[in-house]
């Protein structure tokens, strides 16, 4: 099997256990979303605007937008890094690229912190995405600049073993769940 056949089948059954447990969420799932970040109030950050099955991080974004910048991210092009825009809770929005809702103003930063969402997880930073490579052209390019923190956010149904995984595939530094904070050792 090749590594595009493997991530496909990986995608397929992570999405199917992710929508297993969207389905089951009571929707109070950023308890220890909110928690870690109150460890980084003032640290420019994004975060997302959930979609399909996601784990929903707005709860928790907005209790960080209190405190410091919060963005989400924007894309801009396939292949292209993403960009940021200034959130804030009850903000005007409209639809960007893939049915994510953006910022309907344009106000761009580069944050340190990185809500990323996932697909699928392991213990050791792995993470599958979508397959765009969007949040690794981004972290590789943020990490370029300054030290950058990667926070995975997903349900604990989400966790995989022996994910497909290539070298431009960019670790996550933390993985948040509804149920832990999985620290990661490097």
């Amino acid at each position: 099997m090749t590594l595009d056949e493997q991530k496909a089948a990986a995608r397929k059954t992570a999405f199917a256990a992710r929508k297993l447990a969207f389905d089951a969420s009571v929707g109070a799932d950023g308890g220890l979303l909110s928690s870690v970040l109150a460890g980084y109030r003032g640290v420019a950050m994004s975060g997302y605007m959930p979609i399909r099955s996601e784990i929903n991080p707005l709860d928790a974004m907005a209790e960080a937008s209190a405190h410091g910048v919060v963005g989400v991210p924007v894309i801009q092009a396939a292949g292209k890094p993403l960009l940021f825009s200034r959130w804030e809770p009850d903000c005007d929005l409209k639809e960007g690229p893939f049915g994510a809702s953006i910022p309907e103003q344009d106000d761009f930063f580069e944050p340190e912190l990185v809500i990323v969402p996932l697909v699928a997880f392991d213990r050791h930073g792995g993470r599958l995405g979508y397959g765009g490579g969007f949040y690794d052209r981004t972290l590789e390019l943020l990490r370029s600049k300054r030290p950058t923190l990667a926070i995975g956010f997903a349900f604990s149904a989400q966790e995989m073993t022996n994910l497909p995984l290539e070298s431009t595939d960019q670790p996550l530094d933390m993985i948040v769940t509804e149920a832990e904070v999985i620290e990661i050792r490097r």
